[in-house]
């Protein structure tokens, strides 16, 4: 046994090793897009072209070396940058959720829920919350493992067992939400930009997935309340050590009627946009009376953004956080600013993709690539499922989820199209991958701040501790998805309004 925690350790030293030489990913994809210029100009001298799966026409592969090429690259770059689908996607959302967050609706509905939860619901709210708790972005990996582990400890149950619940949901389960939330906008952004080398008429929204996340948070809540109370808090056992924690007692004023303001305003705005939908001839529905496709499903993003707006602006004028105009400027403009990284990163990611697409490349290795697979007969489930492991196995090297959807995407989306599938279907595929391991790659940016939250309840937590309390928490969700994958997969269930496994099935 001891050998086997030596191989084990030594093989996460490797892969920190490796991690932590790969460049920021501004840089990563600077030498990208630079990399695409190049394998342009050797495809182009080797004559390569490919047929277009839609139009029939032969592409020849472009390249960006040559005068065209530079051409392209100096007129296209502003425009690549403001027209890249999933900015503006993303900082709409984010001026609504991020007033939402500032204000304190955020952080006050995640403290009540968990710290007010029935002892034998308790450690399923906890998981719970932390899933839900991506509303809040990154903030929930640092607000909910603390709080579960205090609610344990109050309770005299182990409080790294409730810090692993708290942080298994908030961490692996981060891509699953029963609400949209930003990381729906972001991703279907860069998979619609990458559906266009096949065909620019389809756009993957970010309710494109939403039905199967709404399924996985519950799923997620069971396997991961059942997984804590039968198998790691038996395995740490007793609690003894010495902890001193004091909850906090510091609340906003009239936080709990701003709460209920919010929630009655929230009802309210959803109440007034179904009516619409209702009315005969309602403008939010498409020809002919359907919602699928209608502008409504078109114009979610925005409805959902002046939900929270609404919503938050009732917690902050009731609470005080909301006095003036200045003030929602004030928390919108905190919340974007969060985003600057963001912002840097998406000017590189846009010149990438739009280099891979310019070039053909991008259609060349789709075709190709999807006629290798037929010819090895490597199609269905067990595709969906070697995917898989490749995107888990990709997160103990890159462990922004954006940059590396940013890489695959344009790669396995347009091939897993040219097989019969949805890109939203792959998307899926791709988050419960990118999520499940998130939370046991060395590399994991906040894997510091959870090791300190640990040595709060035990000074010798080291890293192997953190690896052997999370890791059963990534593979009992990976299997779980799976498993929740393959239910949909073969009873030809929706993933979304609309979107189904397969292209031909996707509602036009």
């Amino acid at each position: 046994m001891e050998q086997k925690r030596g191989i084990f350790a030594r093989f996460l030293d490797v892969i920190e090793r490796v991690g932590n030489k790969l460049p920021d990913p501004f840089v990563l994809f600077v030498g990208l897009a630079f990399f695409m210029i190049l394998l342009s100009w050797v495809f182009s001298l080797a004559d390569a072209s490919v047929q277009h799966p839609g139009t029939g026409e032969e592409l020849a592969i472009r390249n960006l070396m040559s005068g065209e090429g530079l051409q392209f690259i100096l007129t296209s770059m502003l425009e690549n940058f403001t027209g890249f689908a999933p900015l503006g996607l993303v900082l709409a959302m984010m001026l609504g959720i991020g007033l939402a967050e500032k204000v304190g609706l955020l952080d006050y509905a995640i403290r009540k829920t968990i710290l007010k939860s029935p002892p034998f619901l308790l450690t399923y709210t906890v998981v719970f919350v932390g899933i839900m708790g991506n509303l809040a972005s990154d903030a929930a990996v640092v607000l909910i493992p603390p709080l579960g582990a205090l609610v344990f400890y109050k309770v005299g149950r182990h409080p790294l067992a409730g810090l692993a619940a708290g942080f298994a949901g908030a961490g692996a389960g981060f891509t699953a939400n029963l609400f949209i939330a930003g990381t729906d906008a972001l991703l279907a952004g860069i998979t619609t930009e990458a559906v266009a080398v096949i065909d620019d008429s389809i756009v993957v929204t970010p309710i494109d997935n939403w039905y199967f996340n709404i399924v996985s948070v519950f799923v997620l809540t069971v396997v991961g309340g059942l997984l804590t109370s039968k198998f790691i808090e038996p395995r740490l056992g007793k609690y003894k050590g010495d902890a001193v924690e004091e909850e906090s007692t510091e609340e906003l004023p009239r936080a709990k009627m701003g709460f209920f303001a919010a929630l009655i305003a929230g009802l309210l705005y959803w109440a007034l946009i179904f009516t619409v939908i209702m009315l005969p001839d309602s403008p939010l529905r498409g020809e002919g009376g359907t919602i699928i496709p209608s502008p409504f499903i078109d114009g979610i993003v925005p409805l959902i953004l002046i939900f929270f707006v609404i919503i938050g602006l009732a917690f902050g004028i009731v609470t005080g956080t909301v006095r003036s105009g200045k003030d929602v400027a004030d928390h919108m403009t905190e919340a974007i600013k969060e985003l600057a990284g963001y912002i840097v990163l998406v000017f590189a990611i846009a010149q990438f993709i739009a280099y891979f697409n310019w070039s053909n490349l991008g259609t060349w290795i789709a075709v190709n690539g999807a006629e290798f697979l037929q010819s090895v007969n490597f199609t269905g489930i067990p595709l969906i499922i070697g995917y898989i492991i490749f995107t888990g196995a990709m997160n103990f090297l890159i462990t922004s989820g954006s940059a590396k959807w940013a890489i695959e995407a344009p790669i396995f989306v347009p091939m897993f199209m040219q097989l019969g599938y949805d890109p939203a279907f792959t998307q899926v595929a791709y988050r419960v991958a990118d999520s499940s391991f998130n939370i046991v790659t060395p590399l994991f940016p906040y894997l510091v701040i959870i090791l300190a939250f640990m040595k709060r309840y035990d000074k010798n937590a080291s890293l192997g501790t953190y690896i052997s309390l999370m890791l059963p928490y990534s593979i009992a969700f990976i299997v779980a998805w799976i498993i929740l994958i393959m239910v949909f997969y073969y009873a030809g269930l929706p993933y979304g309004p609309g979107v189904y496994t397969f292209l031909e099935d996707r509602a036009q």
